[in-house]
């Protein structure tokens, strides 16, 4: 199934042009069953990698456009009076799907924001004293403009947290530009997109990262980034859920690179991307001064 990751990666690598690292760090979030936060200016291609990533996968995809007047009840569903019948029918909303892209989440209000907290973490919501689980399996792929944009409203720390991975795929360079002006009058690039995978495959290999090893030197170097975060002026702590997303993204990078084994460089490759909206929520994407900090005054031991 590690040939079919790759074809993924190799499709995804055809419709977002010049970006493989932020392509390969989008599939370990996926494989590691963490939810993924885009956060770039309008126009880069975060609605079109969060569709492609989705048909590649198989999986059932909805998407939101974030509002400021959109309501709990348009994202879970609500109970629904039939009058013939005399009874309540529930009417699931679009969070019912595999994939939801919840495009522009900064621009909702905080309640609607919020209703996303449950079913980020729980894999299930609540409505009317009624818990209904969601599809297996489910992932959250959210948009954000940068806060200086008017119309939106920063995510508080509580849902960050429920992000493992925050990407900005910044601008093309001027080939990849080059090239997607000069296919402009083919149409959507996501054609190039075929379904790869199965959603049993999928959860299959999510199942076969507890199988990649993590040795005691590792485990230990993890622990101490983790509680290197604890005590500093200047930065937010890595909550015991951020510690526990690390071991499965870095689980996930060695199994997407054919290892059964962890490095110290999976570490490294992915905590910028996993700790620094964490460590200051006011950070910018793609910027990671305070992850990097950690990283330099923690010694690696292996």
């Amino acid at each position: 199934m590690l040939a079919e990751l790759h074809h993924i990666e190799q499709q995804l690598n055809q419709v977002i042009l010049g970006k493989s690292l932020q392509i390969r760090l989008a599939l370990t979030s996926v494989l590691a069953q963490g939810h993924l936060l885009l956060e770039d200016l309008p126009g880069m291609g975060k609605t079109t990698l969060a569709h492609a990533l989705a048909n590649a996968l198989g999986l059932s995809y909805k998407r939101v456009q974030f509002t400021n007047d959109l309501l709990p009840a348009d994202l879970l569903g609500m109970n629904i009076y039939d009058a013939r019948s005399a009874q309540f029918y529930f009417q699931p909303g679009p969070v019912f799907s595999q994939v939801l892209l919840a495009d522009e989440i900064n621009r909702a209000s905080p309640k609607t924001q919020s209703a996303l907290l449950e079913a980020m973490e729980e894999r299930q919501v609540s409505i009317d004293g009624d818990s209904r689980p969601l599809p297996e399996p489910f992932f959250v792929i959210a948009t954000q403009n940068p806060h200086f944009h008017s119309g939106t409203n920063a995510l508080p720390e509580s849902q960050l947290d429920r992000f493992l991975f925050r990407l900005s795929l910044g601008f093309p360079d001027a080939a990849a530009e080059k090239q997607l002006l000069r296919d402009d009058s083919k149409g959507s690039r996501l054609s190039f997109i075929s379904r790869a995978l199965l959603p049993e495959q999928l959860i299959a290999m999510q199942q076969q990262l507890q199988q990649v090893k993590l040795s005691e030197p590792l485990l230990d170097y993890l622990l101490a980034l983790i509680r290197a975060s604890r005590g500093q002026s200047g930065m937010l702590p890595l909550s015991p859920r951020a510690g526990k997303g690390l071991v499965r993204a870095v689980k996930a990078l060695a199994f997407l690179q054919g290892r059964d084994y962890a490095t110290a460089e999976d570490v490294q490759s992915v905590f910028p991307y996993l700790a620094e909206h964490r460590l200051n929520p006011q950070s910018v994407a793609g910027l990671s001064p305070l992850s990097q900090q950690l990283l330099e005054q923690t010694p690696c031991p292996v």
